[in-house]
This record gives C-alpha cells, sequence and structure tokens, in this order.
C-alpha cells in the first residue's frame, strides 16, 4: 500500500508512527530518489507501506509527481493512504481528487488535527467520509494519537473495497469530450487495461505530456486522438476564453470548497498563528538575512568543523584498521614491497579516506534533518530564491553550496548529496554541477602555500579573493549551464509552501540520519575499491627498469653494508643476521608508532613494558640507556633508516615521474605551459584528481630538500622554481578553484545525477574552463607586464561584470501556473 500527500501534511510522521523500525530504505529504480518502504502486522496480514514522495499534484512537472504516478500506475499497490493537512483541508483535497480519477482505493488520514484546532477548526469526519466517498480517520502523528485506528481502517479498507462509492467531479462543458475519449481509448485492449480511462481522458485535455506519451505508444493510429484532444482545447479555450487546464483545476478547487463548507466548521475567530508571529522575524526583510547567515554559520561550524574535529578521534581506529590489514599481508621488504600488499593497502586507504568522513555526515544529517521537521528549511528557500533564480537555482540550492565551502573550508561530498532536497530538476543538476566549484577543506593546503611563498605582502587580500571568486564563478557557470546543456531538462513551478513550526522527534532524526549515512557508505564504497584500483596502477605503473632498480638496490646494499660493519663485532650484531634485519626494522617503527600515540607518562610506560616483553634484546637497542654496544648499534640504525627513507623518497618520486600519470603530466607540458604549468606542477595537479590534499603531499614528494631536510616545501619550491612568479601562483590557484571534483565527490555526482554521462561532463567541463582562465590570466597577464596583485584585481573585475551580465539573460520556461 502506499502511503502518499502533499509537502509538509506529516506523510513522513505518519509512516514512521505505522512501520516504527521496521523500514527499508533503497531508490526508486534509474533515480536517486529515496524510496522508503516499512512493513507491520495487523491481525492475520502482513502490510507493506511505500512512502511516495511529497507532491502537490499529479503532473509531469516534477520527478516527485512523476514517481509518485508512475508508482500508483504501474505498481498497482492494493490502496492509498492519503495523509491530509487538517489545517488545509480544501487545498489538500487537490490532490485526493486525482487520487480518485485514478480509480484506487483511497483512505484519507486527517492529519495534524493539533494544528486545525489551535486554529479554531471542527472538522466532521463522518460527514468528509460520506461526502466524499471513502473511509476518514484523524491522528496526530507526531504524537502518535490515531495509530490504531488508522491501521483498522486500512485493513477494513482493503477487505471491504467496493464497498465505497468515491465522489467525481463534474467537469461541466469538458464532459462530452472526456466521454468521447473515454470511448476511443477503450477500444485499445492494452491501455483499458492497463491505465483509468477517465483519468487518462482527463490529463489529455490537461495537455498532460506523459498521457500524450501514453497515447502514441499503445494507440496504432495515435493521431486521430490526439487531434481531436488539441482540436477540443482549442475550441474550449476560444468558447470559454480559458485553456482547460485551468478550468479544471478551478472545478477541482470548486469541489474542494463545496466538500469543506458542509464538514468544517470555525469554532472561532483566528488572529495570527505562533508560526505567522515567528515569520514576521525570520522572514523579515532585514532580520531575515541576518538569522539566515547565523544559522548557516552553525550548520557550517556543527557539522564541518567540529565534524572534522571528531575525525581526529575516529581516525585512529581506522588507521588501527589499516595496520590491522598491514599485519596479515605479506611483509616488505628493504625497498621492495609486494605488490599484494601495496595493492591492498592502496585500496584501504581510499576507502578510510571516506569513511572518515562518516562523523561529518552524521552531524549534517541530523541537523539537516532538524531543520526540515521544524519547518525552517522553507524560509531558507524563501528568503534567498530572489537572487539564485536569477542564475537558474533555487533558494534550497543555498545549503549545498555552504556546505560545498562559499568560503574556504567545505566538502563537495556533503554538499553534492543535499542536492537532493531540490525539486526542480533543471535547478537540482546545476547545483550538483557547481557544488565541486566550491572551496572545499582540501585545497586550501595548496592556496596556503603558494600565498606564502609568492604573496607574502598580500596574504589576506588573495585569501579574501579565494574565498569570494568562487561563488562568483559558480553563479556565471549555473546560468550558462542551465540554458545550453541542462536547457531540455524538466523545469519545475517553485511552488513554496510555509509549514508551521514543528518540534522535531529524537526518534525521526536519528531514523533518518543513520538512513542516508547508510545509504551513502553502503553505495560509495563499493565504487572506490575499483577506483583505487586503477589510481594505483595509474600512479605505480609501468614502474622503473631494470636498470634504475638495481641502482637503488646497489645504494641499499651499501647502506646496509656499512651499517654491519659498523656493528661488527657487537654482541648484538647476530641478531641482524637474516631475517633479522627486516625483523628488528618492523619491531623498531612499531615501537616509535605506538609511543608517538601514547599520551601521558602511564601510558608511554605501558607502551615500553610491552615491546620489552615482547624482545627484551631488541628494546636494549631501541632504549639503550647506558649500554656502549647498544647505543652504538642504535646510533647505526638510525643512519641506516633515515638512508633507507632518502632511497625510498627518491624511487618513489622516479616512479611518479615516470608513471603513466607522469608521462601524461609531460606530455600536457606543451599545453599547460601557456598557463604557466610545467610538468611536475601537472603531476601534482594530476595527483589531486583522486583527492585534492594529494596536490601537496606530491609536491613534496618532487621537491626533495637538496641539503638535509631541514627546509620546509615553501622554501624548496621557491629554489626549485627560481623563474616562477606571482603570476604563475594565480594560474595555479585559479585552475584549482575550477578543479574538477575527486573521485568520492563524482561517485557521489554519479549516484545523485544517476547517469555516467553527467559524472564524466563535471569532470570535464570545469578542466577546460578552469585552463581557459589560466591561460587567460598567465599569458595576458604576461603580455600586458602585469604583477599577480594587478592581474589577480583585473580578473576578479572581469569575472563580476560577467555574472552581472549572466543575471540579465531571462530563459524561464513557460508555466501555467493556474495548474496549480
Amino acid at each position: 500500500m502506499a502511503v502518499a500527500g502533499q509537502p509538509n501534511s506529516g506523510k513522513s510522521t505518519v509512516f514512521n508512527m505505522l512501520t516504527g523500525a521496521r523500514q527499508h530504505v533503497a531508490n526508486y529504480p534509474g533515480v536517486t530518489m529515496e524510496k522508503k518502504s516499512g512493513t507491520y502486522r495487523y491481525q492475520d496480514m502482513r502490510i507493506e507501506l511505500v512512502d511516495l514522495p511529497g507532491t502537490y499534484s499529479l503532473t509531469s512537472y516534477s520527478l516527485e509527481e512523476r514517481i509518485a504516478r508512475d508508482f500508483i500506475l504501474h505498481e498497482r499497490p492494493a490502496l492509498v493512504v492519503d495523509i491530509v493537512d487538517a489545517s488545509n483541508l480544501r487545498r489538500n483535497l487537490y490532490l485526493t481528487f486525482q487520487f480518485l480519477e485514478m480509480g484506487i482505493s483511497v483512505v484519507i488520514d486527517l492529519n495534524m488535527m493539533d494544528v486545525a484546532e489551535k486554529r479554531g477548526l471542527e472538522i466532521d469526519a463522518k460527514e468528509l467520509s460520506r461526502r466524499i466517498g471513502v473511509p476518514v480517520v484523524s491522528s496526530i502523528g507526531n504524537r502518535g494519537k490515531g495509530k490504531e485506528e488508522l491501521r483498522k481502517a486500512i485493513f477494513e479498507a482493503y477487505k471491504g473495497r467496493g464497498a465505497f462509492k468515491p465522489f467525481r467531479i463534474d467537469y461541466g462543458p469538458l464532459e462530452p469530450s472526456l466521454k468521447v475519449l473515454e470511448k476511443q481509448l477503450l477500444d485499445n485492449a492494452h491501455l483499458s487495461a492497463s491505465y483509468p480511462l477517465r483519468w487518462l481522458a482527463v490529463k489529455l485535455m490537461e495537455g498532460d505530456s506523459e498521457a500524450q506519451r501514453l497515447t502514441e505508444k499503445h494507440l496504432e493510429d495515435p493521431k486521430e486522438t490526439l487531434g481531436y484532444v488539441e482540436a477540443k482545447r482549442e475550441e474550449f479555450a476560444s468558447q470559454h476564453n480559458e485553456a482547460p487546464e485551468r478550468f479544471i483545476a478551478t472545478r477541482r478547487y470548486q469541489s474542494a470548497d463545496e466538500i469543506t463548507k458542509h464538514s468544517v466548521r470555525k469554532k472561532r475567530e483566528t488572529f495570527l498563528t505562533l508560526s505567522d508571529t515567528i515569520d514576521k522575524i525570520v522572514c523579515n526583510r532585514f532580520l531575515g538575512p541576518v538569522i539566515l547567515a547565523a544559522t548557516i554559520y552553525a550548520l557550517f561550524e556543527l557539522s564541518i568543523v567540529q565534524g572534522y574535529k571528531i575525525t581526529a578521534h575516529t581516525w585512529p581506529l581506522l588507521a588501527g584498521f589499516k595496520g590491522f590489514v598491514a599485519s596479515i599481508l605479506p611483509s616488505p621488504g628493504f625497498l621492495e614491497e609486494p605488490f599484494l600488499r601495496s595493492l591492498t593497502l592502496g585500496i584501504v586507504d581510499g576507502v578510510i579516506a571516506v569513511l572518515n568522513y562518516v562523523p561529518i555526515f552524521l552531524i549534517l544529517f541530523a541537523l539537516i534533518a532538524i531543520l526540515e521537521d521544524t519547518g525552517y528549511m522553507a524560509r531558507v528557500a524563501f528568503i534567498l530564491d530572489r537572487i539564485f533564480r536569477h542564475f537558474g537555482l533555487h533558494g534550497q540550492s543555498t545549503l549545498p553550496l555552504i556546505l560545498g565551502g562559499v568560503f574556504v573550508g567545505g566538502c563537495a561530498i556533503p554538499g553534492v548529496m543535499a542536492c537532493r532536497a531540490i525539486k526542480d530538476e533543471r535547478a537540482r543538476m546545476a547545483t550538483i554541477l557547481i557544488v565541486p566549484l566550491m572551496n572545499c577543506m582540501a585545497k586550501t593546503p595548496l592556496y596556503v602555500l603558494l600565498v606564502s611563498i609568492f604573496f607574502v605582502q598580500h596574504k589576506g587580500m588573495v585569501m579574501f579573493f579565494i574565498a569570494t571568486i568562487t561563488i562568483i564563478i559558480a553563479l556565471a557557470v549555473a546560468k550558462a549551464l542551465t540554458i545550453t546543456v541542462l536547457r531540455r531538462k524538466e523545469g519545475a513551478p517553485f511552488i513554496l509552501e510555509m509549514p508551521p513550526y514543528h518540534l522535531p522527534t529524537v526518534q525521526g532524526v536519528l531514523r533518518r540520519t543513520v538512513e542516508r549515512t547508510w545509504l551513502f557508505v553502503r553505495k560509495v564504497i563499493t565504487i572506490i575499491i575499483a577506483i583505487a584500483v586503477i589510481v594505483y596502477i595509474l600512479i605505480s605503473f609501468p614502474g622503473l627498469s631494470e636498470q634504475r632498480k638495481a641502482h637503488y638496490q646497489t645504494r641499499a646494499g651499501g647502506a646496509i653494508a656499512t651499517f654491519f660493519e659498523g656493528i661488527e663485532g657487537s654482541r648484538y650484531a647476530p641478531l641482524f643476521e637474516v631475517p633479522g634485519l627486516m625483523k628488528f626494522m618492523r619491531y623498531w617503527e612499531g615501537y616509535k608508532k605506538a609511543r608517538m600515540g601514547a599520551k601521558g607518562k602511564e601510558t608511554k610506560s605501558a607502551v615500553s613494558e610491552k615491546f620489552q616483553s615482547r624482545n627484551p634484546e631488541f628494546f636494549t637497542i631501541v632504549k639503550p640507556g647506558r649500554d656502549k654496544e647498544a647505543r652504538k648499534v642504535n646510533t647505526g640504525f638510525k643512519r641506516l633508516v633515515s638512508l633507507r627513507k632518502e632511497i625510498l623518497r627518491e624511487k618513489r618520486e622516479e616512479i611518479i615521474s615516470s608513471s603513466y600519470l607522469g608521462q601524461l603530466g609531460r606530455t600536457m607540458e606543451p599545453f599547460t605551459r601557456f598557463a604557466g604549468f610545467n610538468w611536475r606542477i601537472n603531476i601534482a595537479l594530476l595527483s589531486s584528481f583522486a583527492a585534492k590534499e594529494s596536490s601537496v603531499a606530491t609536491l613534496g614528494a618532487i621537491y626533495q630538500p637538496t641539503e638535509g631536510g631541514e627546509k620546509t616545501l615553501d622554501v624548496r619550491m621557491r629554489e626549485k622554481e627560481r623563474g616562477y612568479t606571482s603570476l604563475h601562483a594565480l594560474a595555479i590557484m585559479i585552475f584549482m578553484v575550477m578543479y574538477p571534483p575527486c573521485i568520492p565527490t563524482l561517485i557521489m555526482v554519479k549516484l545523485e545525477s544517476g547517469s555516467l554521462r553527467w559524472m564524466f561532463f563535471a569532470a570535464l567541463y570545469p578542466t577546460l574552463l578552469g585552463l581557459m582562465m589560466a591561460i587567460l590570466v598567465f599569458s595576458g597577464g604576461n603580455l600586458l607586464g602585469l604583477s599577480g596583485i594587478e592581474a589577480m584585481v583585473g580578473f576578479y573585475a572581469v569575472a563580476i561584470a560577467i555574472t552581472a551580465l549572466m543575471a540579465l539573460i531571462r530563459r524561464e520556461p513557460k508555466i501555467d501556473f493556474g495548474r496549480r
């Protein structure tokens, strides 16, 4: 059975009340929208409920409308439990009439009766049931009142189907045309068996595109029927000076008025409700934006900032899991690491990098659920829609952009996930495609590095530029996308209802938080494993030549020989005979890691006792004290460890440079030099595709210290790239602003868009656009003799001007709001 209703009618609350914890969340086939189902038992029957998306109507404007309508038409539920907001009966009956026209059995649940009573409304459920011809039950879903009565009504309605005679709207002058259409459609066996013919006739007269598609698909000669429909629509419009769809909507509301008049009595005059009073402040022209900014700041602070702090406590658990996996894999050699070990640990690194975001998602989804349940999310959309609609977006695009990082420090993954709340398909896709342009926290290290090298005197100014240029560019890009590649996407009227404020329930918030987080984790991890394998291959193969391998082995052999010469004759020397050297190496690294993670004297002492009991002789070398021989071995081994790290670092740098990724970086250099990028910068930017944090880590591997290891990366990079100027740095930062989404974010784009095509597009368009911008800044700046700061100011001014011009372009879909 289906649970349906208009948005803000308490539909999901009633669904949770009926099913309790026996729920399952998946996705509707082919789309990203969640399909929530649940079960309960009543007497001898197991009843399954499917919570349909909230929708005002059953046309083909939005994804929610299409899903709800297709589920009823094709899945054929036994009946529909229609959740009606008792305080807005007239408006809610508009949807109820459409259920009845579809020939489905209906049980009406008058929910939110407490709100209706506060507004002085008294509803006669029996009279309403008599007039509309279906069972009617009253409930207060958020308090659990009416649960048993509703369960009983559902059971009896199913057992006694056909006992009620549903209300039928008389469409007056349209009735003759509807009867002719029904007769024509009746001749087709498939249509008459699969769809309610009166419903299909009404939808055709409304000009519904899906009804037309069904007719074209199933009729042998649809031109006759569709021609008749078009002729009658034009005839009606000319005779009545009104479109048929507007007339149909009016008759529905007139019928709702008539039923409401005889079923609802107003006990007293009501003035401003509590919600109205709150909205005078929350939606105030001046105070509203201030409150919104504070709310957004709190949301960002609690989910992103505090969530990242929590990851400091969860990361050791994930690192411990990696350590456990490493312990059961083949052990590494002095220089060589077994393929199985390196590949497996590469996959584990990719998975735990995503799992590290779980604390953020738990907090984020909980806060979003609270904002949704209180009713404030609708106010957010109301306040910002006036600006965003000029760029093809909605007020509901605000939250995803904030989470993505309008200012430095967001994360694109939760930003993309938050887009599913946007009802308009065109605006939703535009938002998904621009969220990755925001300043996620992973981009920040590269910004800070370049600013500290090339913009020492203007740090604040440059960081302000970075923090604001992203949203400026993103708005212009969103408008460009909506009038080009997204122009065929379904638009929808932005219907905004201000629901009354409610106190969210702890159970409801926790349930949705866990459901949404688990759905994310389950889907993403499976794809991450495949992607991690691909990245590993690109950055590790084809590997070094035999000659270069021999070179590193010779250096390693020399370092080991020097170590053994230094400890020759020592009583500890036999401990390092094969395989003693690597056994001690693992013991040494394990002890150092354990001591580093220990806090406090007692914990450090416990670590020492544990390792001492494990191998007393090894421990004497690690902690030699006054033992001269042990101190000598300790000193020699430290030197060996240092040499090993240096050899491994150089070897890894050469592997990266000669890998498929490195070769691609060198191949790109003839083109990227116009943007100021050499092959080393290309490799760093390419490595960021896996995770943007990789850019600085890769630069650290490429720009090795020339004298010892005491110099910082910014100093080493400045020495290596002596010809680099602030103009080079500006071009790199602008490219990073437009950098394509990292792999985890691209996976979320695939999941939310439901298409690999959009995932590839999300990776391609910002790459090309970012490269064009970087070339414009670098080559144009050089041509004009501009410094980095001068070019930055000029670019900023041009970006603002282009965005302002884009806002003036109007290309809105022609929508007849009378249908609503």
